[in-house]
């Protein structure tokens, strides 16, 4: 990391029944919460040895292959692209949990070992009764509502890219150390985006490295500097941020596990606003600029004014989409959009 960047705020030794997890979200920005899983039993066995938190791993185990990430030590831990983008610089494959951890285990104190991780697993299917000793009580509403996604991220020395998420985040790091740096959403264009696919993990990567940026290729990047926040996670600690914060996650132990909750606070029928962003390429960016500058009046009216704001003139009877959607008026005008496109 170049330059001067401010560290997230911190809360110290928050109760975890008594986190305020709407008043965090309303505030929109990231936070440490200190120590909040601290007592969980896998921090212990961490703080004991990596083996010993292997072994607990192992034991809620479900026996299912898992998916394993590995990358040749010459990338450092960073999972991207190949040097000509033409794929990526790490494979794929599916694996028995023990053997994972096992080749981890016997590289733990090799520096020049390959970087490997099992990434975004979900916590129920592969670890039955996991979540009994080790889970946040989320007793809000909007939890009830929609329950969180739960997954366990397990691995050495590994790095994460730059990409945003769709969901709200409690990251809750569980052995070793890890490094979140963040930026807000707003800085998408001065982190110089990378192709919409193929990606390394799914999401749109930046394609600036943060811990060696080159400025003269990507010049606007300082002006994401200026904006950036870093947390600094110990064993116990627990990070939330809000959802489309950009960040880069460095997993900087040996052996490093952290558990997520990614929720959102929209209705699941809702479509992804990515494939706006995808109908967009194909119906408004290469128009010409006079008639973009009216869509984008269009489009402040129809989605980004106050939602009723298009429809409260018009009697209600004849709202069509532009009344409030529930799931059964999610399903007509998606098939309004299918047989648009499939014309």
């Amino acid at each position: 990391m170049t330059g001067h960047v401010a560290h997230a705020e911190i809360i110290d030794s928050p109760p975890a029944r008594g986190v305020d997890w709407r008043a965090l979200l309303d505030a929109q920005k990231p936070v440490i919460l200190r120590g909040l899983v601290r007592d969980w039993p896998i921090v212990a066995a961490g703080e004991d040895s990596p083996a010993a938190a292997m072994r607990l791993l192992e034991a809620h185990g479900s026996g299912q292959p898992v998916t394993c990430y590995t990358a040749p030590p010459e990338v450092g831990g960073r999972f991207f692209y190949n040097d000509a983008m033409t794929g990526m610089n790490f494979t794929a494959g599916r694996a028995r949990l023990g053997d994972v951890l096992g080749a981890i285990e016997a590289t733990l104190d090799d520096d020049a070992a390959p970087a490997q991780y099992i990434g975004s697993t979900d916590v129920d299917t592969y670890f039955p009764g996991f979540r009994d000793g080790h889970d946040l009580a989320l007793a809000d509403a909007m939890f009830v509502a929609n329950p969180p996604l739960v997954s366990l991220w397990i691995g050495n020395r590994t790095t994460a890219a730059t990409h945003f998420d769709y969901s709200n985040n409690i990251a809750c790091n569980l052995v070793g150390r890890r490094r979140f740096t963040l930026f807000p959403p707003d800085q998408i264009g001065n982190l110089y985006p990378g192709p919409l696919e193929p990606t390394p993990g799914g999401q749109v990567v930046s394609l600036v490295d943060p811990n060696n940026p080159d400025f003269d290729l990507f010049p606007r990047y300082r002006n994401a500097l200026a904006t950036a926040v870093v947390a600094d996670l110990a064993p116990g600690d627990a990070l939330f941020y809000p959802a489309m914060w950009w960040h880069q996650v460095e997993a900087l132990a040996r052996f490093n596990v952290m558990m997520n909750y990614w929720w959102n606070t929209s209705p699941a029928w809702l479509d992804s606003p990515m494939t706006t962003v995808l109908h967009g390429l194909l119906s408004l960016r290469d128009r010409p600029n006079p008639e973009k500058r009216a869509w984008r009046a269009v489009l402040e009216h129809y989605l980004f004014a106050p939602p009723m704001q298009a429809a409260d003139h018009i009697p209600e009877r004849a709202r069509g989409p532009l009344a409030p959607i529930d799931e059964l008026k999610a399903r007509r005008l998606r098939r309004q959009l299918l047989d648009r496109l499939n014309r």
